[in-house]
């Protein structure tokens, strides 16, 4: 890790409050047991109550997906679908999801999917600022665990969240950013190109972006 990402890593784990740091990425190599670890970690954080968002949550959307993948997918949020079943990217906006990774020849099974926060804020509203301070621990715990070579970052909130910067999604979805050193590439979130279907094709050149990083890599 750059000494860059490693100052980005410590400024979240401040802001966040957390008080001691996570096992290392690099003792959990076996995907079996990195698996394992996952599954135990969801159920343990299955009665958070680190934040107001515990208490409309029916499901826990920890997340989901190859346990050593290449590539991490992360979104801003559960929804109604996703509390309800406790996956996430599930109902309509997960149904886009699939198509788009199959149009860059990626199997939704072959990546893990995951969300800022794990509960659903109230009407999809967009998850405060002290919501995703409280779950972003998880996160990097999760990044830890999976050591994702690629990230892929869907929506405002979760490129806000995770690159610490207040621009504009254009801003973000026209650079190659990293994220505690791991380079990440950010585009529209499928919920958003179903209300709105004109950015489908800028949506396209993104992932065509992703997808050329994507095969170098993975």
């Amino acid at each position: 890790m750059s000494r860059r990402a490693l100052l980005q890593y410590l400024e979240l784990l401040k802001q966040s409050g957390v008080q001691q740091l996570f096992l290392p990425a690099t003792a959990l190599p076996d995907p079996a047991e990195k698996k394992a670890t996952l599954a135990r970690l969801a159920q343990s954080y299955s009665n958070c109550q680190k934040c107001p968002l515990a208490a409309g949550r029916i499901n826990l959307v920890y997340g989901e997906g190859n346990p050593d993948a290449c590539t991490m997918l992360i979104g801003e949020g559960p929804g109604d679908n996703e509390n309800k079943t406790g996956h996430p990217f599930v109902g309509p906006a997960g149904q886009l999801l699939d198509k788009m990774l199959a149009a860059i020849q990626i199997n939704r099974a072959d990546i893990y999917i995951t969300n800022i926060v794990k509960c659903r804020p109230p009407q999809n509203r967009n998850p405060m600022s002290e919501e995703r301070l409280a779950c972003m621990p998880y996160l990097i715990e999760q990044i830890q665990i999976i050591q994702p070579q690629i990230l892929l970052i869907m929506g405002l909130v979760a490129a806000q969240s995770l690159l610490g910067t207040t621009a504009s999604l254009s801003w973000h979805r026209q650079k190659q950013h990293e994220f505690l050193g791991i380079p990440a590439f950010v585009t529209y979130h499928p919920a958003a190109l179903l209300r709105n279907p004109h950015w489908k094709r800028p949506a396209w050149d993104d992932l065509q972006a992703f997808q050329k990083y994507y095969q170098q890599l993975c």
